[in-house]
């Protein structure tokens, strides 16, 4: 088995912390907002795997095709430094 090293990308990513933050992200459908009344800081996102759960923090990526897809703040911070 051998060893390979990801090559590297420029990615855009904007931080999310409420609706409005990021266009691709939006409110949960019912019934999935039960848990959460009132001003909600969880959406959802439209990925190429289908939709994706997003949190108050996590990053929104644009991939190098134009597609959108969140990242927890830990591993975004060990993947990706500022350029």
């Amino acid at each position: 088995m051998g060893q390979y090293r990801k090559k590297s990308v420029v990615v855009e990513a904007v931080q999310w912390f409420k609706h409005g933050d990021h266009p691709a992200v939006k409110r949960r459908p019912e019934p999935y907002m039960q848990d959460c009344p009132g001003v909600c800081d969880i959406g959802e996102i439209e990925t190429l795997e289908g939709p994706h759960l997003v949190r108050s923090g996590d990053w929104i990526i644009t991939g190098v095709k134009g597609e959108h897809y969140p990242c927890k703040p830990d591993i975004f911070e060990a993947t990706y430094d500022a350029v």
